[in-house]
Parts: structure tokens; sequence; C-alpha cells
């Protein structure tokens, strides 16, 4: 009876998405947006957090799947998904690393490439429309998801780590900060190309979300961002007063250290910790081992086995460097392919929008690859996020380029 409902469910979701592809994309998006793989994990007492996030991504797959029925395919000659491609080719060859095998090699192919593969499909305007919206709004909404479960006793909203609190919502606080960091992102595009009340809300409530989580990279990438937005539009009045603020900040400091961030720094304790000095020793190794063209697709889930002491001990086996990981599976050959895609892409993505929006798109992306040195930005649900707005941003400036028939 339970496998039927099981089945019964998936097929009207199926039917659902297929009836309605851009509200599932919403759906699918705001539901990213509250970690599911941690707050159903902690609901039913059950260690599934990949199997979770396994889920979420084939549930990408199905509304990918819908919207190319429904507008077509299109032509992306420089994707990055054709990188993992090689890499996972390249891996064959070469010879797995011990211990991984071809069909886990093979998932982690699809979960690496799914991400780009929305750039296929044709997005409509009123499909880009949505997706940007649901990029926006997404960790407000999540943390309105969590304010009910907490509510309900069911969750907390705040983790205490160092002598400070930090807003997690219904995931971690790293998480909830990457999904808030793509918030802003698309409010500082907006702001350049689609402007309309609501956008500096957007990102005002974004940039608390990523201040409030004591999440110290995405904090920096985003004060990185935001000047460069006012640098743009030249706004010297709002650099000077963002100066003065930042000035006031540290006069206060002493009394602000339940602020995370701020504590860390007069605790002098703001450096590794992550334990990514216990980590990288064993991803640089496996990168050394072979250097060139890597161990395979999906090498770098398994370097550290979960079973491990130190899988035990920091409660991940992740890399927290994608360049580092990236490395271990495709060498040094397979992260230049990905790295040169990457540019290729966002370069003929950017190209059809206006200067301004354009060369902040673009510094977008230098801020993501610098962000990609210290976190898990490619694997982590955070990803299938960010590249689909940036599927819907490269498809937009594509349609208003393009004359009507």
């Amino acid at each position: 009876m339970i496998l039927s409902l099981v089945v019964l469910c998936a097929l009207c979701t199926l039917s659902l998405t297929l009836l309605f592809p851009r509200a599932a994309t919403i759906l699918w998006l705001l539901a990213l947006a509250t970690s599911p793989d941690a707050w159903l994990d902690n609901l039913a007492g059950t260690a599934q957090h990949e199997t979770i996030i396994a889920l979420l991504k084939a549930y990408g797959l199905v509304i990918l799947a819908a919207l190319t029925l429904r507008h077509g395919l299109k032509r992306d000659r420089y994707n990055p998904a054709f990188a993992f491609i090689a890499m996972f080719l390249t891996g064959l060859l070469h010879g797995l690393y011990p211990g991984l095998s071809l069909l886990s090699s093979l998932r982690s192919l699809i979960g690496s490439a799914s991400p780009f593969l929305f750039s296929f499909t044709r997005l409509p305007e009123n499909v880009c429309r949505a997706i940007i919206w649901a990029i926006l709004w997404g960790p407000l909404c999540a943390i309105g998801f969590n304010l009910i479960l907490t509510a309900a006793g069911l969750d907390h909203m705040y983790v205490f780590e160092q002598g400070a609190l930090r807003l997690g919502a219904t995931g971690q606080p790293p998480f909830l900060a990457g999904f808030a960091l793509i918030g802003l992102y698309a409010a500082l595009v907006e702001t350049l190309t689609n402007p309309r009340r609501g956008i500096l809300a957007a990102l005002a409530i974004n940039f608390t979300i990523i201040l409030l989580t004591g999440a110290r990279a995405p904090l920096a990438i985003a004060c990185f961002e935001i000047l460069a937005l006012l640098i743009l539009q030249r706004r010297l009045v709002l650099l000077a007063a963002a100066g003065t603020l930042a000035t006031a900040a540290l006069l206060f400091s002493g009394s602000l250290g339940f602020i995370r961030i701020i504590g860390l720094t007069q605790l002098g304790e703001a450096a590794n910790l992550s334990n990514r000095n216990l980590v990288w020793p064993y991803f640089q190794q496996a990168f050394w081992s072979s250097p060139f063209v890597g161990w395979g697709v999906g090498a770098g889930k398994i370097i550290i086995p979960v079973t491990s002491q130190l899988n035990s001990l920091l409660g991940t086996n992740a890399a927290h460097d994608e360049y580092l990981r990236i490395g271990t599976e495709g060498g040094m050959l397979g992260l230049a392919l990905l790295i040169a895609l990457i540019a290729l892409w966002v370069r003929r993505g950017t190209a059809p929008m206006a200067p301004a929006p354009r060369w902040l798109t673009r510094l977008i992306f230098i801020g993501f690859a610098v962000h990609s040195a210290t976190d898990n930005t490619m694997i982590a649900t955070t990803s299938s996020a960010f590249f689909l707005w940036a599927s819907a941003v490269f498809a937009t400036a594509e349609n208003r380029s393009t004359p009507a028939a």
C-alpha cells in the first residue's frame, strides 16, 4: 500500500509538472532554498542526506524535460556540462579511483552536469521572470517556512557557534548564506536591467540574511558586488554613505560581538573554522597521484570515506575547495577545460546585455570563482539555483536582443 501511494504521488507530481512547468520551477527553487535535505532528515530522524539531494536534482531534470517539451531545444556550444562529460570519459580511460564504481561515477556526472542543462532549453520571458522571482525571494520564504517549523517545535532558527548566533533557518547557515548570495546577485542585476519596486527590498533582505548567517566569504563577495554596482551607477553619495556605515560598525564593534563576523575578529579566530587543513591534504595527495586527467567524476565523494573517523568528526567529507575537488576528478586538463568553458559560456551569454549589466554579471562570476576556493559551490544544492538563474539571465538578454518575427 505504501509503495502504491508513493507511485501514485510520483505520477501526480509528474503530470502536474508537465502541465504547469513554470509553477513547478518556482516551487522547486523555493524548496531548494529551504534545504529539505536538512529539515527532512531532522523530521524523519534518518541519515538520508545524499538521497534527498539526489531526488531534488532528479526532479530538476523532470522540470527540464517539461520545459523542453513545451518550448524546444537550442544550441549551447560552450555549455560547461561538456567538461564533465570529458572528465567522465578520461576517467574511464585512465581508471576510476579505487572504490569508485562506474554507476557512482555516472550518477555524479548527471548531478554535476544537470545545473547547466537548462541552457539547452528555450526559456521564454515569463519563465525567466518566474525563475528570477523565486531566486530573489527564496531565502525569505525559507525563513518563513522555518518560523512555522519552529513554532511547532520541530526545528530551531539559530545555531550557537564560536560564542555567536548564526541564522540557519531550516538548513545550515552556509547554505542559507549561499542562497541569499544568489538572491543578492539577482537583485543587483535586476537593478540595472529591470528596476522596479521591491528590488531594493530584496537586495536589503538578502544582504541582511547573509550578515546574520555569519558566513564570511559570502559577506565579503556581497560587499564587493554592491560596491561594483554603485561604481557602475556612479552613485558617489551612496558610496560615501556605505563608507560611513562601515566606519560606524568598526567604532561600535565592541558591542556587536554577538554577530559572528565581528565576534570572530575580536577573538582572532577567523581562519580555518571548517577544518580545511584536515581535509585538503587527502585531496592534494589524490590530485598529485594523477595530476593530468584525475580519477573520474565522483572521486571527490569517496576520497574521504563516509565511514572514516574524520568524516564523523567534521560531519562532512567535502573538499571545501572546488578547484581541488575537480582537480582530483578531472586533473589539470579537466579543470582547465571547465574554467575555459564557463568563461566562454558567460562571455557569450552576457554579450547581448548593455555594458553595465554585462560587466556586473561577469564580476558576479568572478566572485563565484573566488567563492569556489573555500566552499562547495558546484556540488551543493545552491549550484542548481545559481546556474539556473544564470541561464534565465542569459535567455532574457537573448530574447530581448532578438527581433520579434
